[in-house]
């Protein structure tokens, strides 16, 4: 039997832009994000390239720290803080709320978040 230990300070990946970060840990078959944003970071304009584009992946994770809210494209909203554990579907922007940073663990959409 052995143990692997990875941690995020030494990523396989590390996906930049503007005001965040997302970076990537393959470990036992699965792909784990950590998602870094500054206050004013929204995924349409600084992912999705545009203010009307939506994340097409789904999402499954922890918020750590900070706060987000999401907006799907049927209108719903939500807001998230520390603790909250997330299932965003495909189809949504996101931006940091307030004035702290927001960090989050990604179990799901990892693989191809922000990937280029």
């Amino acid at each position: 039997m052995s143990v692997t230990i990875r941690r995020f300070d030494n990523p396989d990946e590390k996906r930049e832009f503007s005001l965040g970060a997302f970076q990537v840990v393959n470990m036992a078959g699965m792909t784990f994000g950590l998602a870094t944003y500054e206050p004013g970071w929204r995924w349409s304009s600084h992912v999705g390239g545009s203010d009307d584009a939506l994340c097409p992946v789904a999402h499954v994770g922890l918020v750590l720290s900070g706060r987000a809210a999401v907006k799907m494209a049927d209108g719903e909203y939500v807001e998230m803080g520390p603790g909250d554990l997330f299932d965003i579907g495909p189809g949504h922007d996101s931006w940091v709320v307030g004035d702290e940073p927001y960090v989050s663990l990604h179990l799901v959409g990892a693989d191809t978040y922000a990937a280029k």
